[in-house]
């Protein structure tokens, strides 16, 4: 993969058209009819519908394929608090990958506000505009209780990705790289570095897969979360161990699974080399990973090894969950995001890693095969079946758990209709990438 420079990424950014999204019309406007419908005296007519049952919005509107991604720029990537309008970028770029991966329009809004009641106040006023809401760079704790909130006073789907994304992936690509090793789910030791909104979700989702809660230590920038500290907040309380450990270093010998959400470079071959056979390090810390690919593979040779990066083998990547997923919502009318629709994406991601992958995928990352292993436990986002497996189990736990207003008869013919939603977008990628 090519290097990306500032000066590319700069005039990516600004050559043409500024940005990365626009707003096009989906009906006719070239007569005066047209735009007579469009606008006066038209459009009186759904609106007066609408007045009379609140639901036919979604008829005669854009509102059941349209996500607000939301955003006060207090977390933005590996960059931290760097404003609303320096994250705006970010949030573009996020509605491109809606767009591209799963057909759902996005408008991109960025909020001046850090107090929290605040913030959450705004999303509910400009809730019925939308089908749903993702969250997005918002940090811990505040986080917390802005979608907490949310999800508790909308009919609407609430994501907060940063949370939620990172740990359904990787979820998968736990499952995945357990089956690999023949270790059991409920046996591992697990030990996480970082103890922010995402480490925290992924902890949490690892306990709903199986493992237990007392065989996690995690750590934060001042050490290991335990009984003996007394400025945990109650999120970190959740996860404060027993046992009288204080750094990472020590927590890491005879660990199963490290999982990194920190910061680059905080662990070392040794440390690795400490862990049990057949260790799992996921190093997910942006842009730079805790451990580097290559000392991570220098260290031991029956290590399973992932990053958030996509010029290594096993990324972690977030598209690989959050245009799917509110694609199923969004399908079905769900009115939340629920544990059993994360969860569904989790073990559907798992089943299309076990799948054959078709040349053309494999072509489209320079590689000669692809196929179930310690190198792939995780999907590729660029494989287009990703839309139909996710999708649908997401849309069909939705409705098995009774979250959905809408439902789907024909489940073949919903899947079929998934894949031509973003065949177009798909085909641009292949006349670049080979695909």
């Amino acid at each position: 993969m090519p290097k990306v420079t500032k000066e590319d990424a700069l005039l990516y950014h600004s050559k043409g058209r500024k940005g990365k999204v626009e707003v096009i019309p989906t009906k006719p406007y070239s007569t005066q009819t047209d735009l007579s419908l469009a606008y006066t005296p038209g459009v009186a007519f759904p609106c007066l519908e609408i007045e009379k049952d609140p639901e036919k919005a979604y008829d005669y509107t854009a509102k059941g394929n349209l996500v607000a991604v939301i955003s006060n720029g207090t977390a933005v990537l590996g960059l931290g608090d760097i404003g609303t309008l320096a994250g705006k970028p970010v949030m573009e770029g996020k509605g491109l990958l809606f767009k591209v991966f799963a057909d759902v329009d996005v408008f991109d809004i960025e909020v001046d506000e850090k107090d929290p009641g605040k913030l959450i106040e705004f999303c509910r006023q400009i809730a019925p505009t939308f089908g749903g809401i993702n969250l997005e760079d918002i940090k811990a704790p505040e986080c917390f209780e802005v979608e907490t909130v949310l999800k508790e006073i909308l009919d609407i789907p609430v994501f907060h990705d940063d949370q939620h994304g990172t740990a359904i992936i990787s979820g998968a690509g736990l499952l995945g790289a357990l089956e690999l090793t023949g270790k059991k789910i409920d046996e591992i030791k697990m030990v996480v570095n970082g103890a922010g909104a995402s480490a925290i979700s992924c902890s949490k989702l690892y306990v709903s897969l199986g493992v237990k809660r007392e065989n996690i230590v995690m750590a934060d920038s001042k050490g290991v979360l335990n009984r003996q500290r007394k400025d945990l907040n109650i999120h970190k309380q959740e996860f404060a161990t027993d046992r009288k450990i204080n750094t990472l270093a020590e927590a890491l010998v005879g660990a199963d699974l490290f999982l990194g959400l920190s910061v680059a470079n905080v662990v070392t071959k040794e440390m690795v080399r400490t862990m049990a056979p057949n260790p799992i390090v996921f190093a997910m810390a942006n842009p730079n990973p805790e451990i580097s690919y290559d000392e991570a593979m220098e260290s031991r040779d029956d290590l399973i090894f992932a990053t958030g990066r996509s010029d290594y083998p096993n990324q972690i990547n977030n598209v690989l969950g959050f245009p799917f997923i509110f694609r199923g919502a969004l399908d079905v009318r769900a009115t939340t995001i629920n544990e059993e629709m994360k969860m569904a994406a989790t073990h559907a991601l798992y089943e299309l890693v076990k799948q054959p992958v078709p040349d053309s995928v494999a072509k489209a990352y320079n590689v000669d095969k692809l196929e179930f292993g310690r190198k792939y436990i995780i999907p590729k986002p660029l494989d287009p079946r990703l839309i139909s497996y996710v999708a649908s189990a997401v849309a069909r736990a939705a409705i098995e758990t009774g979250v959905a207003k809408d439902t789907i008869d024909d489940w073949d013919a919903y899947k079929k209709s998934l894949s031509k939603r973003t065949s177009e977008h798909i085909a641009n990628i292949a006349k670049i990438t080979g695909l």
